[in-house]
């Protein structure tokens, strides 16, 4: 495909096949397979939708002006669900995404300055030199379709590894990828007990998982033991080692250590990677944008010492990362419970409320976007209107909007311009694509590319 205006067949919106209602245990079926399948047809055109859920009300809601109520100005009647708890505890512990109250103020001061735009020529530096390394070895093996899921997952994991710990992950690398992976597809799924069961009550899973944080545990904890005996070095370790609560002057035990890392480790690297797919996809369709990425990259330089300064150029780029990230938001849901009787601009939301804002249906919403269906980059670009306050959230918003945005958004936008600047990208088959939303928006199948090297490249 070569115009933005034929997108929209590839850009598919998943529940639009759906027709009828689901019970309650069909939504959890849902849930437990592709939670696109979860949402109905009419959210995409509703200020909100109301139904039942398990002996709950649940509200899918879209009104803006009502997410900004509950995200930012009334966030403390508002918790997070018992399944999501049961899900993520395991491998996040009590680390900053699943922290409450007092806790999670304290964290989330103590570790502000780690992730303040001061330390962005320090990340630029380990993502350029991670995401060389991976174009090197793409670079040799362009006589096979390659698999940029997988590929990209691989590099954000190293670029997490090495912006957390300065060294490459090599050793840790293998074992850490399949951990996530295998507790995602199976262990990351909610089931019917996950929805019905006390917090107090574990279920079959909950065993499981509870051996899996076991196994999780052991292995960063022999990470962050090698690490230390490396002594001081220019990383997010560091700065979180010696990170203090500026009201209190305390730092981290060891155990909230761990769980801080293991959180910067999950949520950076698997929710990075699979945005970088997405848009290494979308630019394989429209050549006319990737061409566009290819001139205003064509001369900058992306080696480790030069990264932060080339950023602020890849003006364009950054807008198709934006824009990837409205199609294909990683995050695709944010759930929260009601504590008591709210109203949220005229929604009334009862006491123990399901309250589900997604941004899936939020950036595809058509009385929100126009042309939401459409790959739009220009979307993004300086002097384009920008989105209406609480319709664009690809990393939240309010007090707990993402700590890493910044960095995420920096580590993608540079990927995508030095991918583009040493490979012309083409998919190697045509067969349609599914977004299938379990832990992150993922395809449904693995997809291949062609990578072809481009001529006066320089890293060749």
């Amino acid at each position: 495909m070569s115009s933005m205006n034929d997108v929209h067949s590839d850009v598919a919106t998943t529940s639009s096949a759906q027709q009828r209602p689901l019970s309650g245990f069909g939504i959890a079926r849902a849930l437990g397979k592709n939670a696109l399948l979860a949402l109905p047809p009419q959210a995409f055109d509703e200020d909100f939708i109301t139904r039942r859920f398990l002996g709950r009300r649940q509200i899918i809601l879209n009104r803006p002006a009502g997410i900004h109520h509950i995200l930012v100005e009334h966030t403390e009647n508002y918790r997070r669900t018992r399944p999501t708890i049961r899900i993520l505890r395991p491998l996040l512990g009590t680390g900053l995404l699943l922290s409450e109250g007092d806790d999670w103020k304290y964290q989330r001061r103590t570790l502000a300055p780690a992730f303040a735009a001061r330390t962005i020529p320090m990340l630029a530096h380990h993502i350029a030199k991670a995401a060389a390394t991976v174009i090197s070895k793409l670079s040799v093996g362009d006589k096979r379709p390659v698999d940029l899921l997988a590929e990209m997952q691989f590099l954000a994991l190293e670029i997490a590894g090495r912006s957390m710990f300065s060294v490459a992950t090599e050793r840790y690398g293998a074992a850490m990828r399949r951990m996530i992976t295998t507790y995602a597809g199976h262990l990351g799924r909610p089931s019917l007990l996950d929805f019905l069961l006390p917090r107090t009550i574990p279920s079959p899973r909950d065993i499981a998982r509870r051996r899996v944080r076991r196994r999780w545990v052991d292995l960063i904890g022999q990470i962050i033991a090698e690490r230390t005996a490396i002594g001081p070095s220019s990383d997010l370790f560091d700065l979180l080692s010696t990170a203090r609560d500026p009201e209190t002057g305390t730092g981290f035990s060891g155990e909230q250590l761990l769980d801080q890392v293991a959180t910067m480790i999950i949520a950076g690297h698997e929710t990075t990677g699979v945005a970088l797919f997405w848009a290494l996809y979308l630019i394989a369709i429209t050549p006319d944008v990737q061409e566009r990425i290819a001139a205003e990259v064509e001369n900058l330089d992306f080696s480790p010492g030069a990264a932060a300064e080339a950023l602020p150029k890849l003006i364009y780029t950054r807008a198709v990362v934006q824009e990837t990230l409205r199609l294909y938001p990683p995050v695709f849901s944010v759930i929260r419970q009601a504590r008591d009787a709210d109203s949220a601009d005229g929604v009334e939301i009862p006491a123990d409320a399901i309250v589900m804002i997604s941004p899936w249906v939020l950036h595809r919403h058509r009385r929100l976007w126009a042309r939401p269906e459409i790959f739009d980059p220009s979307r993004f670009l300086p002097g384009a209107q920008p989105p209406e306050r609480c319709t664009y959230l690809p990393f939240g918003v309010g007090p707990r909007v993402c700590i890493g945005g910044q960095f995420a958004l920096t580590e993608a936008t540079l990927v995508l311009g030095s991918m583009v600047r040493a490979f012309q990208i083409e998919r190697a088959d045509n067969e349609p694509v599914t977004p299938f939303a379990m832990v992150t928006t993922q395809p449904d199948h693995p997809l291949l590319f062609w990578l072809h090297r481009r001529r006066g490249d320089a890293s060749r």
